[in-house]
């Protein structure tokens, strides 16, 4: 994804109720495109929400950076 996407998809995140009471959208200002796609996938899965389809066929039983948390 582009930069602009990510900050596109952060600004949504932003407007769930999880989210309500938490700035998740300041420290985009400081992170690399890399620490932001990290961010966004974070706040993704804080929310359940679906993530980008490369990120969803990454996450395969399996893969080790698909393991949920408290699974393994």
């Amino acid at each position: 994804m582009t930069r602009l996407a990510l900050l596109e998809r952060l600004k949504q995140l932003q407007q769930m109720p999880k989210f309500h009471t938490r700035d998740i959208t300041t420290v985009s200002a400081m992170l690399s495109n890399e620490a932001l796609a990290k961010h966004v996938e974070l706040c993704e899965e804080a929310v359940g929400a679906p993530g980008r389809p490369a990120s969803r066929d990454e996450r395969s039983p399996g893969h080790e950076k698909g393991v949920p948390s408290g699974r393994a």
